[in-house]
């Protein structure tokens, strides 16, 4: 199965890096989150990638097609052009031919690492047959979570997942039928198209209940590089 990686936003809340370089290639230690992701696929056995950039997308295709080393590593790796200004779902409709009819795919954005089991993921898919699965997740909280009983707190959790509600977390599974759904570059997946296809029961979600972490700002940069550098980097098979 193929993975689709949305990579082309300008990624603004990172301006520190953004400026010069498109988000999904800041990096996490020593790499760029966009390898980071891949290798997520790669741990089980999805290597056929099609990257959607956009803003600066010079910068993903000179840095992976310049280096022996990603191009062993990453054999199957398209980087296509989808349009600096393009919405999400714009992007998503400019990859059409890059399918067959009825053919199922990985979808995810360029800044989100999980420890989703993507082997169970495609098998819940399956099961159901709808047009599309979302992997959801709890949403992290700002802050440290207190549990209080009587004025006494009695469990203190510094900075846990939420232990309720959930949120989309990206890494999809979507069906060609999808297309359908998105009318033009100004679509923005996550709504009309979404809201349309949950309307028509057609979407359904795969619980995860374990790590998961978009690295929306440079707090976040900093909390995946610390993770990284002490080992404890749980998208990490």
């Amino acid at each position: 199965m193929k993975a689709v990686i949305l990579a082309g936003g300008y990624g603004s809340r990172l301006a520190e890096y953004t400026h010069e370089i498109p988000k999904p290639m800041v990096k996490i230690g020593k790499e760029p989150i966009l390898t980071h992701i891949m290798r997520i696929f790669s741990s089980f056995g999805c290597n056929d990638f099609i990257i959607a950039a956009g803003y600066k997308q010079e910068v993903i295709f000179d840095y992976y097609k310049d280096s022996v080393r990603l191009q062993k590593e990453f054999p199957n790796l398209e980087i296509v052009n989808t349009g600096k200004d393009t919405m999400t779902g714009g992007r998503i409709l400019k990859l059409k031919d890059y399918f067959n009819e009825n053919e199922n795919f990985f979808m995810t954005y360029g800044d989100g690492l999980s420890d989703v089991d993507l082997n169970e993921l495609k098998k819940f898919h399956d099961s159901h047959g709808k047009i599309a699965t979302v992997t959801a997740v709890h949403p992290p909280v700002r802050f440290g979570e207190l549990e209080i009983t009587n004025d006494r707190v009695t469990n203190f959790e510094e900075k846990p997942q939420a232990k309720a509600g959930w949120i989309n977390g990206g890494f999809f599974i979507l069906n060609y039928k999808v297309f359908d759904y998105i009318k033009d570059d100004t679509t923005m997946f996550e709504r009309q198209p979404m809201s349309k296809i949950a309307n028509e029961e057609k979407l359904m979600a795969f619980k995860h209940n374990g790590f998961w972490k978009c690295m929306d700002t440079l707090q976040d940069k900093l909390i995946l590089d610390k993770m990284w550098n002490e080992k404890k980097a749980k998208w990490n098979k």
